[in-house]
Order: structure tokens, then C-alpha cells, then sequence
């Protein structure tokens, strides 16, 4: 096959973009398959959390899940946000928000906590390289979220299953409704996976 240009790719973009809301007709399945498989993962992460919760599981154990959960969200999350605010994949996101029904006030969004789980290493660096003080958690604690304001140590992860409240690097983030969005969006594609794999809007 040959290789097209930058200048060739860029208008091709401009095009689709300008046309067709970022996705071919033709290949819309490759989008709505990919919202499947992120949705489905972060679906099933989901389960394994709440049933580690309620079996009162090892804290390192709930918080993994938790993680795990949140960070396939924050995959969920760029197929309507993408990071690139402009050209194909901006008209994309649109296109993949209205079909669907995802609004600007989702809680899918969340993109301090995606960013969060995304660099926490450089994160981590920052947090460190400002000298903290007091006593170190870096394990994983299960509990009130307002431990991380009262203590006077330093809590690295914790994880709130009664509030919805996820705590890294000292930071809060709520969660509190992604999971049942989460489930609403596998329900659509699923829908339309069954529909010919093509995009349709929620009634």
C-alpha cells in the first residue's frame, strides 16, 4: 500500500472532519466496537471492586480494582475527549458524544482523575521532590476519605466505597455515578454492536 503525505493525511482529515463528523459511515464499527471493549473491561473491573468490598478483601486487593476500574474509564473517557482539540479527532468526539448521549457534565470526563492515573509517575516525582512531611502510607488504605485531611502523615491511595471517593498522591476524586454510566454506554454499544456495529443516537 502507499504511503500517503502529511499534507495528503491532513486534508483527508480536513475532509472527514468537515463531512462526516470525524468517522466514515463505512468505519464507524472500529469506534463503537472500541467503546465495547473499554466499557465492557472497566465494567467487569467494576464487578471484581464491589465484590472484593463487600467480601471485606485485602485493601491492596479493593484499591487494585478500583484503579483498575477508573483507569479503563479514563480510556472510556478519550474516545469523547480526545486530548487533540481540533481536526478529525475533535469533530470525532463530538460525533461519539452525541451518539451516545454523553454530555459536557458527564462524570465519564473526569480528566483530573485520568490524568492522575495516566502520570502518576511524574506526578509522583513532583509530590516528592517538594519535601513533604510526616509520617509515609504509600500502601493502599480502605476507609473514610476525610482520613486524608485529618492525618498528619502522608496518604498516598486510599479508596472511600461508601462516599465514592478515590484519594491519590493526597488528591481527591470523586467517582461517585461512573460506574452506572459505565454500564449505560456498554448497554448502547452492545445495542449497536447488534444493530450492524453502526452508530445510532440514544432516544
Amino acid at each position: 500500500m502507499d504511503q500517503i503525505t502529511p499534507e495528503e493525511l491532513e486534508q483527508r482529515g480536513r475532509h472527514v472532519a468537515e463531512k462526516f463528523g470525524g468517522i466514515l459511515p463505512a468505519f464507524e464499527a472500529f469506534y463503537v466496537e472500541s467503546i465495547l471493549y473499554s466499557s465492557n473491561i472497566a465494567n467487569d473491573a467494576f464487578n471484581r471492586y464491589e465484590y472484593s468490598v463487600s467480601n471485606l478483601d485485602n485493601e491492596e486487593v479493593i484499591f487494585s480494582y478500583a484503579q483498575e476500574a477508573l483507569t479503563h474509564v479514563g480510556s472510556l473517557s478519550r474516545f469523547f475527549w480526545p486530548s487533540r482539540k481540533k481536526g478529525v479527532a475533535h469533530a470525532r468526539g463530538e460525533k461519539l458524544r452525541t451518539a451516545f448521549g454523553v454530555s459536557e457534565e458527564s462524570v465519564l470526563k473526569t480528566r483530573e482523575l485520568r490524568n492522575s492515573l495516566e502520570h502518576f509517575d511524574e506526578r509522583l516525582d513532583e509530590f516528592l521532590l517538594q519535601d513533604p512531611t510526616g509520617m509515609f502510607f504509600p500502601g493502599a488504605t480502605v476507609g473514610d476519605h476525610s482520613i486524608a485531611d485529618q492525618s498528619p502523615g502522608q496518604i498516598f491511595r486510599l479508596i472511600d466505597p461508601v462516599a465514592e471517593v478515590f484519594v491519590i498522591l493526597g488528591k481527591k476524586h470523586d467517582f461517585a455515578g461512573v460506574r452506572s454510566e459505565v454500564a449505560r454506554v456498554l448497554e448502547l454499544a452492545k445495542a449497536m454492536i447488534a444493530n450492524g456495529s453502526r452508530l445510532k443516537a440514544p432516544r
